[in-house]
């Protein structure tokens, strides 16, 4: 069967978030679509998975309301576990940022758009710019563009306090990549109300990147937020590993939660360090796991 995964946003303006939620939760159940769909005043994120033809119906669905007709719709292989369940939910922002009074309307500010295409020959010409990576750490350990930039955030939630580690950029040209554009959209209108000069965003983000050009200048795989947790364009020998364990640094793209329950902390961690039982993100879970395991015994009670 042909399963795809598709991958959208839309910043615009939506006055009644409810109305959409009940709309595309209908849609999706009808289809028989699974994934997640945020609906916000600000605009719509969605990643949904399915058969082709039920997703090229829900598309055509989609683009009849006149505020996502123009919506750059994602597609990619997918499988039939990509995603457990439907899940369709009002939230304040598409994208947590929580910038408050500092928020930015990327409808109304945002970086310049700049093409796959031009960002290829940028590279290749040796244009002087940056790259600013604005996704979350984990993701970006296992993949990212060849000399870019990280931003330090652990979630996008961190933005603020990110962009004042990066003022020495100011007068550069900056572009800001993500995995589909939601966030370095937002992030590049925020980095020119913060006084940057020269700001544009990667159009389509990563992943539209990776469509045209496979894994040129992309090192490693990109994290993608599914059951297949990373993808490549190219296979494992005709591409660059970054991905390290966190454990004990050998190469590896691996992800795991940390094996403590409430912790469950996203991390690389290799074969090796799994048979050995290290899936812990630290020692302080690790304890923790051990006490809360050894008190369900109940051993004293037996004295």
């Amino acid at each position: 069967m042909n399963h795809e995964i598709i991958l959208f946003y839309k910043y615009t303006r939506i006055e009644d978030p409810e109305v959409l939620k009940n709309t595309q939760r209908e849609l999706c159940e009808k289809l028989g679509l699974k994934g997640r769909v945020i609906i916000a005043r600000e605009g719509i994120n969605a990643t949904i998975g399915g058969l082709a033809s039920q997703l090229d119906e829900y598309v055509l669905s989609l683009k009849t309301d006149p505020r996502f007709s123009d919506v750059e719709v994602k597609r990619s292989k997918g499988a039939p576990d990509a995603f457990p369940r439907l899940q369709v939910k009002v939230r304040p922002e598409i994208v947590t940022a929580k910038l408050g009074e500092d928020d930015v309307d990327p409808a109304k500010q945002t970086g310049m758009r700049l093409q796959p295409e031009s960002l290829h020959e940028w590279i290749r010409e040796g244009k002087r710019f940056k790259i600013i990576d604005m996704r979350n750490e984990y993701e970006f350990k296992s993949g990212h563009f060849k000399d870019s930039v990280f931003s330090g955030m652990k979630h996008f939630r961190d933005l603020s306090k990110a962009v004042s580690n990066l003022t020495h950029l100011k007068d550069e040209t900056v572009v800001t990549v993500c995995t589909g554009g939601v966030r370095c959209e937002k992030a590049s209108g925020y980095l020119l109300k913060k006084g940057f000069k020269d700001v544009y965003q990667l159009d389509g983000g990563i992943v539209t990147y990776m469509e045209k050009f496979k894994n040129n200048d992309f090192l490693g795989k990109l994290y993608v937020f599914d059951s297949r947790l990373t993808m490549a364009y190219l296979p494992d020998e005709k591409r660059v590993m970054v991905g390290k364990c966190d454990k004990c640094t050998t190469s590896s793209e691996n992800y795991i939660n940390c094996y403590y329950p409430t912790c469950h902390a996203h991390f690389i961690c290799c074969e090796s360090c799994i048979i050995q039982n290290d899936v812990y993100c630290g020692l302080k879970c690790r304890i923790l796991h051990w006490c809360e395991n050894f008190s369900k015994l109940n051993i004293f009670s037996k004295l």
